[in-house]
């Protein structure tokens, strides 16, 4: 790849691994993050003062943060990356968020003569680094081709879902399958334990049977080993739950196990595990088991 310029916003785990794989690339990258350290430590970018700062002169403008009032703030008002944004640029927000917000920030881009693509991704910090995420792209097929290249270095696909949002709404889908997937398996899991059954011959049946899809297996291993090291936040996975709901209730269709499921995570957050990985849901249920 030629060394296209790129900002990208937003360095928390997901996109500290996705700026260090544009730096290998050869793109010529500038960051921004609140945290001026962690933009620091991305060595061979730039570092920026502001999302305006590094916006200005990219041909493409990256953005990977926590949720929708993140994204806001990183891409409107006088410090916001649109005002930086030369006209003709192509601009991707990569985090989780509601279609409403996609919405409105592809109409501010376009008043600023700019092609805006949401895509979010599938995979976590393993692919993140190993360039394997599977990017789900909404908006128009030309911008997504322009950006393609950049988007190489990270992705294992690239999938184009059709206009402005259909990304979004796929990635709430994707997530609301998940956290129902991680809930069930931690009842399962904490069922097991208080049962009496010998725990690794119980999720052997689970693991290498019809439930264990490839999330089950891995966070099955973590639940054990109450190995809790962030890979995908449990806060992060409630917002997701959170806004999955609101996208079905918007089309009149609100899933109960997404529901179910949220109950869950919002009791793990307030059992302190909300920055811990999305597996510590686990934890309160063990704590609630008798004896």
């Amino acid at each position: 790849m030629s060394s296209p310029r790129v900002a990208f916003l937003g360095l928390g785990i997901m996109g500290t691994n996705m700026a260090r794989r544009l730096v290998d690339a050869g793109c010529a990258l500038t960051v921004y993050n609140r945290n001026r350290a962690k933009s620091a430590a991305i060595a061979g970018a730039r570092v920026a003062a502001t999302p305006r700062e590094a916006a200005a002169g990219a041909e493409f403008v990256i953005c990977m943060v926590a949720d929708d009032v993140a994204s806001r703030a990183m891409w409107l008002g006088a410090d916001g990356a649109l005002a930086g944004t030369a006209h003709g640029a192509v601009l991707a927000d990569c985090s989780t968020l509601t279609v409403a917000w996609v919405n409105e920030l592809a109409a501010v881009a376009s008043a600023h003569d700019c092609d805006f693509l949401d895509a979010p991704v599938t995979g976590s910090k393993v692919q993140s680094a190993a360039g394997e995420l599977n990017f789900l792209v909404g908006g128009s097929a030309e911008a997504l081709a322009k950006l393609r290249p950049v988007l190489a270095p990270m992705s294992k696909s690239v999938m184009h879902l059709g206009p402005t949002g259909s990304g979004a709404l796929i990635k709430l889908i994707n997530n609301f399958v998940c956290g129902v997937q991680v809930a069930a398996l931690a009842e399962a899991l904490a069922w097991i334990e208080r049962s009496g059954i010998e725990r690794a011959q119980a999720l052997a049946v689970l693991t290498e049977g019809a439930p264990g899809s490839p999330l089950v297996k891995v966070l099955s291993a973590r639940m054990t080993a109450a190995d809790y090291t962030p890979n995908f936040l449990l806060k992060l996975m409630a917002k997701d739950l959170d806004y999955a709901l609101m996208e079905g209730r918007a089309a009149g269709h609100a899933p109960a196990t997404a529901a179910a499921a949220l109950g869950l995570f919002r009791g793990a957050i307030a059992a302190g595990h909300g920055d811990q990985d999305m597996s510590a849901v686990i934890e309160p249920l063990r704590k609630n088991s008798p004896g």
